[in-house]
Formats: structure tokens, sequence, C-alpha cells
């Protein structure tokens, strides 16, 4: 799905040459990509505190039965 978009060229620039990449494309979607994982690690530390745990949990079970 084509999408044409205006971008900073200099960000773009900048983007490519420190990242290594190849193409505009390339530094675009390694950006995205890492925008994204970002996003996700911050959803996930929002639930810190909020999940009850069984305190009697033994995590090293599943371990031994390997």
């Amino acid at each position: 799905m084509p999408t044409n978009l205006r971008v900073d060229d200099k960000l773009i620039e900048k983007a490519v040459e420190l990242g290594g990449h190849r193409t505009k494309k390339e530094a675009v979607t390694k950006a995205l990509i890492e925008y994204i994982n970002h996003l996700e690690q911050e959803k996930i530390i929002s639930l810190f505190g909020k999940i009850d745990y069984a305190p009697d949990y033994d995590y090293k079970a599943q371990r031994r039965r390997g």
C-alpha cells in the first residue's frame, strides 16, 4: 500500500546516516518498529503493581520438569 508522507528531509537523512540504512524506506520502517516496541513496553510497564499473583507459585518448578 503506497503512502505519501511529508517528512523533514534532514530528519530522514540523519536517520539513514546514523542507522546505516541503505534507503529512506528502511530507516522509516526501522523507526516505526522501534516506536511500536516502545509503546508496547510502556503498556506492559503500566501493569506493574496491578496484577495479582499467587504468593505460593513456584516459578522454578517448571524449570525442573524440563
